[in-house]
Order: C-alpha cells, then sequence, then structure tokens
C-alpha cells in the first residue's frame, strides 16, 4: 500500500505525500531560504493550488516574489527576464512550482542568478557545464504539478532559444533541486488532455532509457518499473482524475523515467525537441504521436528488449510488434492523434527537421545509429502515419 507520507534520497532528497505542499516553509527552513522566487506560469498562477502554496509562506510570515511569465516550451528571454526579477526582489533561493516548464524556467533562473555568461554558453556540450560559477548557483525546491517530465530530479533543462526557434539542454550537476516535494494533490484537476500527454511523455523517457545502448543495469530497472506504472495507473489517471493511488503512481513512474533517461535518449526526443522549436507543440504531445513510428524503426535493435519487456508487462505474444500495438491501443485510450499533421504541423521543412534532429544531444544515445535521412523518414512516418516509410 502507498504511504500517506515519505521521505527518500535517489537521486535527491524527495518529500513524498498527500497535501505535502503545506511543508514548503520546512524545506525553505531546512536549505535556508529566507525569500524565495516562486518560478511558475500564466495559467497556474491563477489556480487554487496556487493559492495553497502561497498560503503556506504567508501563514509562516515567510515573504515571497512570484514570476509566471514562462511559456509552454520557455525561451531564453523568459529565464532573462526571471533573473532580473530574483535580483531587484533580493530573493535567495527559488522555488519552481509546476509541469516541465516551469521547472525547468526555475532551475535555469537559479541556475543563472549568479552567472556572466549568456545562458547558452551552458548548452549541454563538451564540457560547457565547468564554465560555471558554482558558487553563484541558487538552490532551488522543486514542486511539480504534472506528472511527465520529471525535471524535478534532473540536472538540465531545455530552453529554446527564441532567435534560431531552437531548444537547448542546459545542463550543470548543480542545477539539481536540492528538495522535491511530490504531492499527488496537485495533480487531481489537470486538464485529460494534459494528463495523457504528460503521462505518454514519462513513458517516452522510460522507454528510450530502456532501449539506449550501453550497460547501466540500475537505470534499466528504474525503467522497466516505471514503464510497468505508467501502463497500470495512467488510463485510471486519465479516466478518474481524483484516484488517489493513480495520481500518485503517475508522480513517481515520472521522476524514474526521468532518473533512468541518465542513461539517454533517442530519437523520439531529437524530433519532438525541433518541433517544440519550430512549431511551439507542446512536449509531451509530440512524444506521444512520434514514439510508436520510432519503435518500429528501432525495432532490429530493440527486439530482445522488448520482448523481455513484454514479459514483465504480460503484454501477449511478446515482441516489438506486440509492444507497438500496446502503445497505439494506449494513445486511443488517451485521445491522443495518430499524426502530426492532425496537430497543425507541416512537412514542408522535412529534410531541414531531419538534419536538426540529427544534431540533436538525444540522437546519439538512440538505440541504434540513425543519419539524417533516418530522422527525416521517421518524421514523414509520424506525419502521415505511414509505417511504411520505415521499413
Amino acid at each position: 500500500m502507498l504511504p500517506t507520507s515519505t521521505n527518500w534520497n535517489y537521486p535527491t532528497t524527495v518529500w513524498f505525500g498527500f497535501d505535502r505542499v503545506k511543508n514548503i516553509a520546512d524545506a525553505l527552513k531546512q536549505l535556508n531560504i529566507k525569500k524565495p522566487l516562486i518560478v511558475t506560469d500564466d495559467a497556474l498562477v491563477k489556480l487554487p493550488i496556487m493559492k495553497d502554496l502561497c498560503d503556506a509562506l504567508e501563514d509562516e510570515k515567510i515573504p515571497y516574489t512570484i514570476f509566471s511569465d514562462v511559456q509552454p516550451n520557455p525561451t531564453g528571454i523568459n529565464v532573462q527576464n526571471g533573473v532580473e526579477v530574483y535580483k531587484n526582489s533580493k530573493n535567495d533561493g527559488v522555488i519552481a512550482f509546476g509541469g516541465g516548464s516551469a521547472l525547468d524556467a526555475g532551475k535555469t533562473i537559479a541556475f543563472m542568478s549568479g552567472q556572466s555568461r549568456s545562458v547558452w554558453d551552458f548548452e549541454d556540450v563538451g564540457d560547457n557545464w565547468s564554465r560555471a560559477d558554482e558558487n553563484g548557483i541558487a538552490k532551488t525546491i522543486a514542486i511539480p504539478t504534472t506528472a511527465g517530465t520529471g525535471s524535478e530530479v534532473g540536472r538540465a533543462t531545455v530552453i529554446t532559444d527564441s532567435k534560431n526557434h531552437a531548444k537547448k539542454i542546459i545542463f550543470h550537476p548543480k542545477m539539481l533541486p536540492s528538495i522535491v516535494i511530490l504531492d499527488p494533490v496537485l495533480t487531481y484537476n489537470l486538464p485529460k488532455h494534459i494528463t495523457a500527454w504528460t503521462g505518454i511523455d514519462a513513458l517516452v523517457h522510460a522507454i528510450e532509457a530502456y532501449c539506449a545502448p550501453g550497460f547501466h543495469p540500475m537505470a534499466d530497472g528504474i525503467a522497466i518499473e516505471a514503464i510497468r506504472l505508467i501502463k497500470e495507473n495512467l488510463p485510471t489517471a486519465f479516466e478518474k482524475p481524483h484516484d488517489k493511488d493513480a495520481r500518485a503512481y503517475m508522480l513517481v513512474a515520472a521522476m524514474m523515467g526521468a532518473t533512468a533517461f541518465q542513461k539517454g535518449l533517442g530519437s523520439v526526443h531529437s524530433l519532438a525537441h525541433q518541433l517544440g522549436g519550430l512549431f511551439n507543440t507542446p512536449h509531451g504531445l509530440a512524444n506521444s504521436i512520434i514514439l510508436p513510428y520510432a519503435l518500429k524503426q528501432n525495432e532490429s535493435a530493440i527486439e530482445q528488449k522488448m520482448t523481455k519487456l513484454c514479459e514483465y508487462l504480460n503484454i501477449q505474444n511478446p515482441s516489438t510488434k506486440s509492444f507497438i500495438d500496446f502503445i497505439l491501443d494506449l494513445r486511443e485510450k488517451l485521445e491522443i492523434p495518430h499524426t502530426l499533421k492532425e496537430v497543425k504541423i507541416s512537412n514542408e521543412r522535412a529534410n531541414e527537421i531531419g538534419k536538426l534532429a540529427y544534431n540533436d544531444p538525444s540522437t546519439p544515445t538512440n538505440a541504434k545509429k540513425i543519419d539524417a535521412n533516418d530522422l527525416t523518414a521517421l518524421f514523414l512516418a509520424a506525419f502521415d502515419g505511414d509505417f511504411g516509410r520505415l521499413s
């Protein structure tokens, strides 16, 4: 049975439990944060769960500032504006509150609050992270309100370069939040489509981590258990949003997926990052549509792993094909579109998208080696729903 409240440390300090957001003052005290900046988005700032967070601070007479100018795909400008608010308000720590966009923005604002370089100087290429002034990195408390990205336990963020319409991964080991508050109650009133998109995003994290080449048994074990939890709980969370156990397991599974993908991601993310930058497509939605086509393209490299995974999940006739059929069925239950053209994405720049995706940091850890032409073919298959392009 699920405990109503518990703490653990992996990979950072996690406070799990129902209504744990009310413990925010204790978290701030533990980190010696006197005046936090709350980073969220314009939609969330108007909801009752934001009031609950603010009430918990006001009850303890803790002053705070709110920054909510965060886009669904957060930009470098959002980060820059947030850092200005942080400095002008004399904040000394960050509470990142919301879905993946708010968490990524909050973590990056905390990271950049004491840096003199541009945020793009810390793109996850080579040892760029070593350029940072570690003493200038503010502490972060991460409170996810969706079960998807798992950014609360990540050491990187995804920020859009508006000038080039490109998503870039910003990395530093100390970007990992100091405390995570994992409160299932915060996810009860999510719109159904957000529950679906973010849930499949978490699933993709776990699947791509499991399929990534290399030897990392810990990541593999975490990934396959995350996949099981999502298989068993995402449909319930979608249909019965106030189901306590389903919401709790989904939050945990999302965190597990993000923990596992330190092993690597793959072509689903390679393409999804480009669609977010070029078309502002929600990340979880893009991942949800691309996933089965990527599995088909990688079939020759993942058949043995998919067979074992199907056996663990009790999927009949264990094989990559059976797992793809499971994904297609799940996607239909969650009312997710089958093709990219259904979500108003154009195929006119297909070759360019393939080239951009090839240079994405997720590509080198794809299950098998692929080139720009392969990624173009994957994009076109997902665009028009034609698995035949991948045979």
